[in-house]
């Protein structure tokens, strides 16, 4: 009851300004001024499409409702006090008060938009504004409040207090802060400031922080910041300073504490890297990186707590680890994916150990194709040892990444595997620590990982396991009263139950996300009533060859084809507007499929046709390249792809309300070809797309297949089904009520 007469008042007050209600009488000459502030005022209240006397600037009901109280009651006291008070005598005076106020509402909404300031703080701001505005028409220092103030709206005020902003002490309060708040940008901004007493400190902030920075910066000494660093007394300092002087000295980094903490020598590291061009054992440092990672990662883990210099960053051991298993070894055996001789196209990961091949893996997720990943797994196993325990490699690592080793072995169907190379029991506590500590920290990574996992595991008995640990610690949340907790195991529970059709779980009206059953052809349709669709084709060997198949699977009697000089263009005859792009698959040994793609993109932005479903039909390294393409309009997204499915947040990224058909394992020709066929057959005829009944007809269809394909439909996933998407759209439709 107290919060809805809370809001009434909010927005009673809210109404005054547009209403222009107010008690202070404005002369003539300054009213056009009051004018501008109200008209900011719209503006921001505008600014989510809806003139409704709420400013929405967050997703967050109460930070609104605080928001439009303080832009409007605050703002408007404000500029009765400019009109009220005695010390501002002359008009041109309070002119420029009035007018700070209107460039701090009009900073104040582009920065929220843009997200570069936290509207929570809005009350801060303007309470820091007034405190800055009274003592400059004082005649006081304004030193005492920037203080107080975090940095952006420290920052923002003193941008719009012009007459301040060249002081040297104010400039130096604003960078102090900015160097708090962003420490890896000290460096290129501490030249004016290089014979400030805190200069050193910095510096030495700065290189435990980013030691390749420092590195590069003492490449020229005879510079202002060069001498600051050779000046530095800091032990981190002097040994990077030091290391910066030796041939290849990046490659010495990732060691940089074992270095300075007498572990390792320069002369140690060397005979892996070599000198210059000459003596670089590839194998020896990447086995030599490995072998840090595991002892950095032990030291990192509770009680101790250490986290080592240059474990991350540029040119840190977890960059450079995962930099050299691409280029050495996924690299190598992903080029070779059509040898047939597992011999050869394995050769670069002949000298690894299971541990090493653990690594490889999980530092190359984005980069390993399904082949790839498979025949790595393989040799992993056989590395092994004949009697050895699958449990005895993540002791050895310490449990390193073995939350994206679970969740890489699930997607790829291998998960169940691996657990059968452990006794039950350690397999049920691993994935009890694989459910584990999903609220910890701010990344939902975790969580999503679990989600996918789930979805890709057929062992009903493990199922019930995960299931069951999820309860648990959904218990112990509310016990703790950890809402976190709570909202994370809350959600992966409901979306698990629903995962079984007999539970009779609709996501729908449970967690209130848009439908993932179905959807219709209005939301799929523009303004014009088109519902745009590009396929992207790729020009090597398959791609030209499933090409022409697809332009010939739509029949005259329906569809009217146009060839164009770098794509078809499909338009239908009866029933809605559907018109299907696809760029031609062109030779890619001269880029001219990648020219086609560009140029589609062109004519479909010139001509505003924006896609609401987008095809990829290629092999899974081309993917990142179709993600690149993609103009972020998509409702519906098909993987016609091989290891599409590790793909899904960023497509989620880019399509907010992408509905997402991929696939797990290698996509098939024979099966992409029925799916995009009954997608344009059920749009045609203007009824919606429901993908349950999608798929009863097409796993009906796939019966009478030979047992290749039948196998391959099983690894399709629907958009029903991809419980990770479903997952985080949940956790944001739960963010935007709280």
């Amino acid at each position: 009851m107290k919060q809805k007469i809370f809001l009434f008042f909010l927005l009673l007050s809210a109404s005054r300004v547009f209403a222009g209600i107010d008690s202070v009488i404005v002369p003539i000459e300054r009213r056009f001024f009051h004018d501008r502030i109200s008209e900011e005022q719209k503006l921001l209240d505008r600014a989510d499409g809806k003139m409704d006397g709420i400013m929405k600037v967050s997703a967050n009901e109460e930070i609104n409702l605080s928001v439009t109280d303080i832009m409007t009651r605050k703002i408007n006291e404000l500029a009765d006090t400019i009109e009220l008070n005695t010390r501002i005598t002359r008009n041109q005076e309070k002119v420029r008060y009035l007018r700070y106020i209107e460039t701090l509402l009009k900073t104040f909404r582009a920065q929220t938009r843009s997200k570069q300031f936290n509207p929570a703080y809005a009350s801060i701001l303007v309470s820091g504004f007034e405190n800055v505005m009274n003592a400059s028409i004082g005649g006081y220092s304004i030193g005492p409040y920037i203080e107080q103030l975090p940095y952006d709206a420290a920052n923002m005020i003193t941008g719009i207090f012009t007459e301040f902003s060249g002081n040297k002490e104010i400039k130096k309060i604003l960078f102090l802060k900015f160097a708090a708040l962003y420490p890896d940008k000290i460096l290129q901004n501490i030249e004016p400031y290089a014979d400030e007493t805190f200069a050193d400190s910095l510096i030495a902030v700065c290189c435990q922080r980013n030691p390749t920075a420092v590195y590069s910066a003492s490449q020229a000494p005879n510079t202002v910041i060069g001498k600051l660093i050779h000046r530095n007394t800091n032990n981190i300092v002097t040994t990077v300073v030091s290391i910066s002087k030796t041939p290849n000295a990046l490659y010495y980094f990732p060691f940089l504490d074992d270095i300075l903490k007498g572990k390792k020598t320069i002369d140690d590291i060397k005979k892996y890297i070599g000198d210059g061009e000459a003596g670089y054992d590839s194998v020896g440092y990447f086995k030599l990186l490995v072998q840090t990672e595991i002892d950095y990662f032990k030291r990192m883990a509770p009680p101790g707590r250490d986290t080592p210099i240059a474990m991350f960053g540029p040119n840190g051991l977890r960059e450079v680890l995962q930099h050299k298993a691409i280029q050495h070894f996924i690299t190598p055996i992903n080029t070779l994916h059509d040898q047939s001789n597992l011999n050869i196209r394995m050769r670069a990961t002949d000298p690894l150990s299971a541990i090493d091949l653990y690594y490889m893996i999980v530092m190359g997720e984005n980069e390993i194709y399904t082949s790839s990943y498979k025949h790595s797994f393989n040799r992993l196993l056989q590395r092994l040892g004949k009697n050895a325990k699958t449990d005895s490699l993540l002791l050895s690592v310490h449990f390193d990444y073995f939350k994206k080793f679970i969740k890489m072995a699930a997607n790829f169907n291998q998960l169940d595997t691996f657990l059968k190379g452990m006794p039950t029991a350690k397999a049920q506590m691993l994935m009890r620590a694989f459910v584990g500590n999903l609220d910890q920290g701010n990344s939902l990574e975790d969580a999503v990982d679990v989600a996918d996992s789930y979805s890709s595991i057929n062992d009903k008995k493990l199922l019930k396991t995960i299931l069951g640990h999820v309860i648990e610690y959904e218990n112990n949340a509310i016990q703790n009263n950890n809402e976190r907790g709570k909202m994370i195991y809350g959600l992966l529970k409901t979306i698990f139950l629903s995962a079984d059709s007999s539970n009779h779980i609709d996501l729908t009206k449970q967690i209130g996300i848009p439908s993932i059953y179905s959807i219709n052809n209005n939301e799929l349709a523009d303004d014009s009533g088109r519902i745009v669709q590009q396929v992207f084709f790729y020009g090597d060997k398959d791609g030209q060859g499933i090409f022409n198949g697809f332009v010939n699977s739509f029949s005259a009697a329906n569809w009217k084809v146009s060839m164009k000089p770098e794509w078809a263009e499909i338009k239908s005859i009866k029933g809605p507007k559907i018109w299907v792009y696809a760029n031609r698959p062109l030779d890619n040994d001269s880029n001219l499929d990648d020219t086609a793609q560009i140029h589609l993109n062109k004519y479909l932005g010139q001509n505003g046709l924006l896609p609401s479903i987008v095809i990829h039909r290629g092999h899974s390294y081309w993917l990142p390249h179709t993600l690149d393409m993609m103009l972020g309009n998509a409702k519906i997204v098909v993987l016609g792809s091989c290891g599409g499915y590790k793909n899904l947040s960023e497509i989620l990224d880019i399509n907010p309300d992408a509905h997402i058909i991929s696939t797990k394992e290698i996509g098939k020709g024979d099966i992409n070809k029925p799916v995009i066929n009954y997608i344009n057959q059920t749009l045609v005829t203007g009824k919606p797309l429901v993908w349950k009944n999608m798929w009863a007809t097409l796993t009906k269809q796939f019966a009478n297949a030979d047992a290749s394909t039948r196998d391959s439909w099983d690894d399709y996933v629907p958009p029903y089904k991809n419980l990770g998407v479903i997952f985080l759209k949940a956790y944001g439709t739960k963010m935007e009520g709280k």
